[in-house]
């Protein structure tokens, strides 16, 4: 038995430990920039940033909602905008 195990049972015994929940999900604060997506962009939760040319592309010229220059989406959005473009030539 090592150091930390030791440390641990001895927390359990004296009544220390507390449980751990899982009650703790993340709750987004910047919606996706898609007009039809519900979900959020935020980083920590996956979200990305694509150009308007790129918006303007896959959703058309009114399918999403500009911030500063860029789009934010969302993780599901970002993968559907992925898939399409993975054999455009961006070179």
């Amino acid at each position: 038995m090592g150091f930390k195990a030791k440390a641990r049972k001895q927390k359990k015994d004296a009544g220390e430990e507390q449980k751990k929940s899982k009650s703790n999900t993340k709750v987004g604060e910047l919606p996706c920039g898609v007009k039809d997506c519900e979900n959020f962009a935020d980083k920590s939760m996956g979200g990305r940033s694509l150009s308007i040319d790129d918006a303007i592309d896959m959703w058309g010229s009114n399918g999403y909602e500009m911030r500063k220059g860029r789009v934010r989406v969302c993780k599901s959005c970002y993968r559907k905008w992925k898939k399409e473009n993975k054999n455009d030539d961006m070179y």
